[in-house]
């Protein structure tokens, strides 16, 4: 089975219980019907990005969905967490691409997804053959990926949350989720 479609999402959940609260970060994401299978980073050839809203309406409840999951989770008071996943397309639609998941503490939505964005931009680059350094700041190597004509699109997803102020669990999850 090779996905021809994928959409991202995201989400985030509060309970005193552990799992409650990653079951309501599913939840929001839209993610909670089904029974989930996490896959490794690859985002088959070909493979086109459509809104949640259109992928959630072709999926069934309680259907086997592959995902690329990030997920963290906090009973810390105030303490930051991120759940990021990375997209990075090349512009040969016959290749394939990458995804990452990057699952901090203390970072912000932008530095999670900029890192998450990086890191598939970065997997993709090697398997491209495209030099670059990797000390480079993020900034600098997007726009040398995208001046290269090789890699078309990176995108994120991410979703941040400060732990609950009377310390019940906060989770938070992003995905990439396959549509066969």
């Amino acid at each position: 089975m090779t996905p021809r479609k994928f959409f991202l999402t995201s989400g985030v959940g509060t309970h005193k219980d552990y799992l409650a609260s990653f079951e309501l970060a599913l939840r929001d994401a839209g993610l909670a019907p089904f029974n989930l299978v996490s896959v490794s980073s690859i985002l088959p050839p070909g493979c086109k990005k459509i809104t949640w809203q259109e992928g959630l309406k072709q999926l069934n409840p309680g259907e086997v969905v592959f995902v690329v999951l990030a997920r963290n989770a906090t009973n810390e008071p105030n303490r930051l967490i991120a759940a990021s996943v990375g997209c990075a397309i090349p512009a040969n639609r016959k290749k394939y691409g990458y995804l990452s998941e990057h699952h901090p503490f203390g970072e912000t939505r932008e530095k999670a997804g900029d890192y998450a964005e990086d890191l598939a931009a970065s997997m993709l680059a090697t398997t491209l053959g495209l030099k670059f350094n990797p000390d480079d700041a993020w900034d600098s190597r997007r726009q040398a990926f995208r001046l290269s004509s090789k890699i078309v699109r990176t995108t994120n997803v991410t979703q941040t949350a400060r732990g609950d102020k009377y310390g019940r669990w906060t989770s938070v999850v992003s995905a990439a989720v396959f549509i066969p």
